[in-house]
């Protein structure tokens, strides 16, 4: 994506652009918005619509917003060669989330970081996307909240602040994609207006690599390889490596183990090139060799633990309701609203209750 445009439709003087990011370039020219204000004319049903000019290169994504009587369009301005991928559900939250800060100090900041949000998830795969909720802090720490269950808008702000001291988090922008990867549910609740729901809760496990890629006629070293992996995944304890964060501590929070991961995924690598990912960390190297998830042999480094993320039900939190219900730290309504969004998603999905990715 390149910019985003941010459009007031002032009703004497017509489009009027406020602001754009990144902001190195012009605004386009009046008749562009005025074609772009005539096609939501054109298309009232739906306050989001395509514009694709007759030349150039680019295309436009604009989404229509009302706020306190100002009619406002948020302009996405992308290459044809390039696919958008973004729901309308999420476009809809980060123009309402825009529009509502366009009188403050805080507008310059959330343009950023919408422009920053759909360029991201244009370009990552699911796992790197996974992989943002360890190695970002603000998603980890809103992770392990979720985890005791249902929370308000509200006070998931406050305890971020006053307990974690994340004080200018803008909430409605980091959680679009908890929404997107569909663990958590958004819902108004009688009482407590917006809350949060996790129907479905993210770690990770190791297992053996998709390909033994030790050429067969180095003998001594592929049995080894091989004896090696039969021996430790006979004996992988899995709920041991969950509950001591292993996984997290070795590898999700450092990018460079990843991507190194990744990449061995498909074929062999050197002792050098492997510690190129590590930024030349040769104890990280090391450590990587004996907590099994990686074997040297000859000069050379193969995969031993590949690592998947598992999507599965939390059902745990169940207890947890109970035991917050009970001591008046939730209402009645959001712990019946939880507890039927967990046994529907449980009935619905049968037997097999998790997801590898």
């Amino acid at each position: 994506m390149e910019r985003i445009i941010l459009t007031l439709w002032n009703k004497t003087k017509g489009p009027e652009p406020i602001i754009q990011y990144p902001p190195e370039k012009s605004f386009p020219p009046k008749d562009f918005f005025l074609k772009i204000w005539a096609k939501h004319e054109l298309n009232k049903e739906n306050s989001m619509i395509e514009f694709v000019p007759e030349q150039g290169e680019n295309h436009f994504i604009s989404i229509i917003q009302e706020f306190k009587g100002d009619l406002f369009f948020i302009i996405l301005v992308h290459n044809s060669k390039e696919k958008l991928e973004i729901s309308p559900d999420i476009l809809a939250v980060l123009s309402k989330n825009l529009v509502e800060l366009i009188n403050t100090n805080k507008i310059t900041r959330a343009i950023s970081e919408a422009y920053n949000t759909i360029k991201n998830y244009s370009k990552l795969d699911e796992e790197e996307n996974l992989v943002n909720y360890f190695q970002d802090r603000i998603k980890f720490t809103i992770l392990q909240i979720l985890r005791n269950g249902v929370i308000s808008k509200f006070d998931l702000t406050n305890k971020l602040k006053h307990d974690y001291g994340f004080s200018t988090v803008n909430i409605d922008l980091i959680l679009i994609s908890f929404i997107r990867e569909n663990l958590i549910i958004k819902q108004n609740v009688p009482g407590s207006k917006e809350c949060y729901f996790l129907i479905k809760d993210l770690s990770c496990a190791r297992i053996p690599p998709p390909l033994l890629l030790i050429e067969k006629e180095n003998g001594k070293s592929l049995k080894k390889y091989q004896d090696s992996l039969d021996d430790y995944y006979y004996n992988y304890d899995i709920l041991s490596d969950i509950e001591n964060k292993t996984i997290i501590n070795t590898v999700l929070f450092d990018k460079g183990v990843f991507s190194l991961i990744k990449e061995l995924r498909e074929k062999k690598l050197s002792v050098n090139d492997c510690l190129s990912f590590l930024n030349n960390k040769e104890d990280l190297f090391d450590e990587l060799i004996e907590k099994k998830y990686i074997f040297e042999a000859k000069g050379f480094v193969y995969l031993f633990s590949d690592v998947r993320f598992i999507k599965f039900s939390p059902i745990y939190i169940i207890e947890k309701l109970v035991e917050r219900y009970k001591n008046r730290e939730i209402s009645l309504n959001e712990y019946l609203i939880h507890l039927k969004l967990l046994t529907e998603k449980m009935k619905s999905q049968g037997p097999t209750d998790y997801e590898i990715v």
